[in-house]
């Protein structure tokens, strides 16, 4: 007769040192502990590289995988047995022996309009300074507005708002989900359409990774899992991969779920992914969208990042490939 995994009596979970990690990592904490009373929980706060290469661009020091890799390597060492992220923050490639196991209900997608003298985009005058550390940011901002000066903007949310409060900027663009989270949901002054303005794959979404071997752990997770969140993460990051997953380049992707009526009147989930290739000076914007049964998420992801590519987003991509 087979036996049952134990049940672990003490998890560790990864997470970055932010306010905003750490929220995150404790409003996992909460849900497990509400799943889970019997389990002791506690946080592991690590600094990644980053949160310490803040003099740097984040294209230039290697991407947005610079915020997991010191989580993944405490999941491989045992140090810890979940890490948390931000979805927008997770590479395409997960490393070997590790697996992305849950996926919380989603937040606001958008982007932030944040600005204490304009209430809207619209309203910059020419040459305002607008700062954000997103390629993808700066590249659809400027294909709306080429007037704008964007100028780099890393840290953390308190950060980037005190550097807005102290006129280093006319205006930031931000995560509604973070500034939400945060408690700083006032200061959105416009929360950017995401027809308009195409999110980061994965943006508003939090995601929990552990070792793939872990199965007694994988099941712990079960509770939390949220299908949707799934459904769309597994269209936007098949769409990422087939653009080739680089976080060094202006791409954009998100997916819509919607209930509708098939053709013998039985209830469907439909999904609709938008994606998005720039050149990073906004001149160029290569943007399409694909439609179809829900179920067949990855599928769609792979079959819009394929008509990108050849519409000139792949011309873009190996132009900026071989500037790095």
């Amino acid at each position: 007769m087979r036996r049952e995994a134990q049940l672990p009596n003490l998890l560790r979970i990864a997470t970055r040192q932010s306010p905003l990690a750490l929220w995150q990592a404790n409003h996992v904490k909460a849900l497990l502990e509400a799943a889970h009373p019997q389990l002791t929980i506690t946080l592991v706060p690590l600094s990644t590289a980053g949160d310490r290469m803040l003099s740097q661009t984040l294209a230039g020091v290697g991407g947005k995988g610079l915020f997991v890799k010191e989580l993944e390597d405490a999941l491989l060492e045992n140090r810890a047995d979940l890490a948390v992220h931000s979805m927008k923050d997770v590479t395409v490639h997960i490393p070997p022996g590790l697996c992305l196991s849950a996926f919380l209900a989603g937040d606001d997608p958008r982007d932030a309009f944040v600005s204490n003298r304009y209430a809207t985009l619209v309203e910059l005058p020419r040459g305002a300074r607008v700062g954000t550390s997103s390629l993808r940011r700066k590249s659809q901002l400027l294909a709306l507005r080429p007037d704008l000066v964007m100028e780099d903007l890393r840290g953390n949310v308190g950060t980037r708002l005190t550097r807005l409060d102290e006129n280093k900027f006319d205006a930031v663009l931000l995560a509604c989900a973070g500034l939400k989270r945060l408690g700083f949901a006032a200061r959105i002054r416009e929360a950017l359409d995401v027809d308009r303005f195409v999110p980061a794959i994965g943006q508003g979404v939090i995601g929990i990774e552990c070792r793939a071997a872990d199965v007694t752990m994988q099941k712990l997770l079960l509770p939390l899992n949220d299908a949707a969140s799934a459904t769309r993460l597994a269209a936007e990051r098949a769409l990422n991969a087939g653009l080739g997953g680089s976080c060094q380049a202006p791409v954009a992707g998100h997916a819509v779920l919607r209930e509708a009526v098939g053709a013998r009147g039985e209830a469907q989930k439909r999904l609709r992914l938008t994606g998005l290739v720039a050149s990073p000076d906004g001149t160029r914007i290569i943007k399409d969208h694909i439609e179809g049964d829900a179920n067949d998420a990855q599928a769609l992801g792979e079959k819009l990042a394929g008509r990108l590519l050849e519409s000139g987003g792949g011309e873009i991509l190996r132009a900026l490939g071989s500037a790095l």
